[in-house]
């Protein structure tokens, strides 16, 4: 029972329940992502680029058997090795596209976390009576 309890206290700790929450949240936040590049922004840059639909850029590294489609999902299922390039440069601009969302992110965040401004200087501590005494005793040797 000893392994349970020590599983269930690990559980339980707050960073393994932030881990978790941040874990969920990115997986969904990534799709998102996913949405804006492949839905939003890659047909905005396949169209300044001439109607160019990055999905389906690719090179057989196969002889590709006849009347097989020329999309990059018929080719892979004709059994054909592809270099899809037009998916590496979708994933990449997904990539950047987070990396500069969780930049900003972590920038906010720490800009919200810096420390409030110094409290002002505590008055000094009122000079304890024995050291009162001494300095008057002084002040009276010195006359």
């Amino acid at each position: 029972m000893g392994m349970m309890s020590e599983f269930k206290e690990f559980a339980v700790k707050g960073n393994v329940m932030d881990l978790a929450v941040g874990v969920i949240i990115g997986g969904a936040f990534g799709k998102i992502v996913d949405s804006v590049v492949a839905d939003l922004i890659m047909p905005l840059v396949g169209a300044i680029f001439g109607k160019l639909d990055f999905s389906n850029l690719f090179v057989a590294l196969g002889n590709v058997p006849a009347g097989t489609g020329t999309t990059l999902d018929a080719v892979r299922k004709a059994g054909v090795p592809v270099f899809a390039y037009g998916n590496f440069i979708t994933v990449a601009v997904n990539f950047a596209i987070l990396a500069f969302i969780i930049f900003m992110m972590v920038k906010q965040i720490n800009r919200l976390k810096k420390e409030a401004p110094a409290a002002p200087p505590a008055a000094p501590a009122p000079t304890p009576e024995d050291v009162l005494l001494l300095r008057e005793i002084r002040d009276n040797l010195r006359k």
